[in-house]
């Protein structure tokens, strides 16, 4: 015996059924879209929402700056980066993707302003997202902690304390351009800083100078993460970062209802 059970809400109905029947032939309509996705990777997530999936690309491993450009001229100590001479640069390149990241001032305050606890991180070493000491420490709002330099403030300040450990994790969208050179799409960025969103689908102007407005160059459609030496003692762990890569689905018919038998396109 079939059973069926409807559950009003706000939003319509929910149903259970206690046979192998979707709720459009319940209703004798289904939707269909008309493309033929290909089915998404499976993958291990981390043992954390901190930890890589097992598609990440690890960019430090606790032990070394084998990944990174000038390496060398940085510290590691105990699992963590500590910033050097110069700014390291990783060895992968990367276009649209998902960077985990952990970074701590100094607990030691010095300085004020840009002048305390002050680095960066660069996507495709064009584009900065702010590295700075924005506990109780008052500067220009869009060169604070998060912000997108020169272009943007984050919308909310979530720094933890001097010496303790931030997070950011980013969804970086590359910008696109044509052959020309010209600006095909800009990029877009996403922030989570310790938990909460400081950047929403920000749509960034251009690049990130200190010394004029910002503008758009055409570059190659990847490009590496920079982490800026600003000559204050800045300390990272924990990096890693994923190629995004879009569902793939081929539209091969029109969208169409089906009922039954019948097919009735949508465009009809």
């Amino acid at each position: 015996m079939l059973r069926i059970v409807s559950l009003s809400s706000s939003t319509g109905f929910l149903c259970v059924a206690a046979a192998v029947l979707s709720c459009g032939q319940i209703y004798g309509q289904d939707y269909r879209t008309g493309i033929v996705w290909q089915e998404p990777k499976v993958i291990t997530p981390g043992a954390t929402a901190a930890d890589p999936p097992s598609d990440a690309i690890v960019l430090f491993n606790g032990k070394d700056l084998a990944n990174w450009e000038n390496g060398e001229n940085w510290t590691v100590k105990d699992g963590v980066i500590y910033a050097g001479r110069r700014p390291i640069t990783t060895k992968e390149k990367f276009g649209d993707c998902q960077l985990h990241i952990e970074w701590s001032a100094p607990e030691e305050v010095k300085g004020d302003g840009q002048g305390r606890g002050n680095s960066g991180i660069f996507l495709m070493g064009i584009y900065e997202i702010q590295v700075l000491d924005s506990y109780d420490n008052p500067t220009y709002f869009d060169g604070q902690a998060g912000a997108i330099y020169k272009q943007t403030p984050p919308m909310v300040n979530a720094m933890r304390k001097p010496g303790e450990w931030n997070t950011y994790d980013i969804l970086w969208t590359a910008p696109r351009f044509n052959e020309d050179g010209s600006l095909r799409s800009p990029a877009y960025i996403t922030a989570i800083h310790n938990g909460a969103v400081i950047l929403n689908h920000f749509e960034l102007l251009g690049d990130t100078p200190f010394n004029r407005p910002p503008q758009y160059t055409k570059h190659e459609e990847v490009g590496p993460i920079s982490l800026q030496d600003h000559g204050n003692p800045v300390r990272f762990r924990n990096i890693w970062a994923r190629p995004m890569v879009a569902p793939i689905g081929e539209q091969v018919r029109e969208p169409f209802i089906r009922n039954g038998d019948k097919e009735t396109p949508i465009n009809q």
